[in-house]
């Protein structure tokens, strides 16, 4: 008989607590029957997300009569300070209120957020827009409660912050330059931090093993390919638009078909599942175990990053191309823009970032899980 079988008193206790700070073991808490309640928060969060971020550009085109160049860079800015912020979050979550607390105070955050957005104009798809992702998020907080008495809660058993723990690996490094690694080596074992394989190499934090690598990567290369599609299809639009004489008609339908927007959106989501995925278990598994939460916002940091990126470089190119008489390569008349010009720069910026990506990784050291 297999010990998840066996009464609760003949196992042995995990390394946690339930809701009462009681010992629980592997037969009556955690598993997927806990899981599956976080993941219909992460489901509705991320449903809440793209539900905003989706008519936000409509909004502020619309509504608050943005430019089209305008609206591309506040929506990239609201991006990333949404994908930002996680890092205060999983900061405030690993060292004071704990992971559970935390959920449930982001999760009232963003219900109270999208309240206040739900009726931005009297337009009844603005409101529908704003308020279904509120009452997503509010059906998804009822569902994580319910589960309450389901979830493990971790205890620290070390009474160090793991924050104090990385920064000495910082400090040992700067004051151990010219150290051999030797030397380095036998320190961090000592301090419990970081394995020796990444000295040799004078790594600040453990990298990912070839696996991960191998996936990112793929999804760096399909984004490629996925801007080089997007600039190609940008292409055939703007030329079907001079041959039908519609350059100056922006509001009338330009005679293509939506499925040539199929591909690129189909690479793009294949790319998604390489990267975001590798990313999320990278992150997640090269973190101290008290430092999961802040290891999981690191993934949201990158694109968030990116995304001010985007904001910058569009500010940059609307001031660089409008003027003088000139259109810009975002101009309000869509007909009129040069977006693909824009998509093969994006294009080309990503392959200098994968050319970059693989010579790193090649010195990338796998951290053993548990190592850290």
């Amino acid at each position: 008989m297999s010990t998840s079988n066996h009464a609760p008193e003949l196992q042995t206790p995990l390394l946690s607590v339930d809701h009462k700070g009681r010992p629980v073991y592997r037969s009556n808490s955690g598993g997927w029957r806990s899981a599956g309640f976080i993941l219909g928060v992460d489901v509705a969060e991320r449903f809440a997300y793209y539900g905003i971020s989706s008519n936000l550009i409509t909004y502020l085109t619309g509504p608050l009569g943005q430019s089209t160049a305008t609206a591309a860079e506040n929506v990239n800015m609201w991006a990333a300070t949404a994908t930002l912020l996680p890092i205060l979050g999983a900061f405030v979550a690993d060292s004071f209120l704990g992971r559970y607390t935390a959920i449930i105070v982001a999760s009232l955050i963003y219900i109270l957020v999208k309240k206040k957005k739900k009726n931005p104009s009297s337009q009844l798809g603005s409101l529908y827009g704003f308020g279904i992702p509120c009452a997503a998020m509010v059906i998804s907080l009822v569902i994580f409660l319910l589960g309450t008495k389901m979830y493990r809660y971790s205890v620290k058993l070390d009474k160090n912050s793991a924050f104090l723990r990385i920064g000495s690996v910082f400090v040992s490094s700067i004051r151990n330059w010219r150290a051999t690694p030797s030397a380095i080596a036998l320190e961090e074992e000592a301090r419990g931090t970081l394995p020796h394989p990444s000295s040799e190499q004078y790594m600040f934090l453990n990298k990912a093993c070839h696996c991960f690598g191998q996936r990112i990567g793929t999804g760096i290369f399909l984004s490629v390919a996925t801007m080089v599609i997007a600039a190609l299809v940008e292409m055939k639009r703007l030329k079907t638009a001079q041959e039908h004489g519609l350059v100056d008609l922006p509001d009338v339908t330009i005679p293509m078909s939506v499925w040539w927007l199929i591909p690129q959106y189909v690479l793009f989501g294949i790319a998604q599942s390489f990267t975001m995925v590798a990313l999320q278990e990278f992150f997640y598994d090269q973190v101290p175990s008290d430092l999961r939460s802040v290891g999981i916002s690191l993934k949201f940091s990158i694109f968030g990053a990116g995304n001010f990126l985007s904001s910058f470089l569009i500010s940059v190119i609307e001031k660089a191309t409008s003027g003088n008489g000139r259109y810009s390569w975002f101009d309000n008349n869509l007909n009129r823009t040069h977006l693909d010009y824009f998509y093969w720069l994006l294009a080309g910026m990503s392959v200098v970032q994968m050319a970059f990506y693989v010579y790193s990784a090649k010195s990338y050291i796998y951290n053993r899980r548990g190592a850290v």
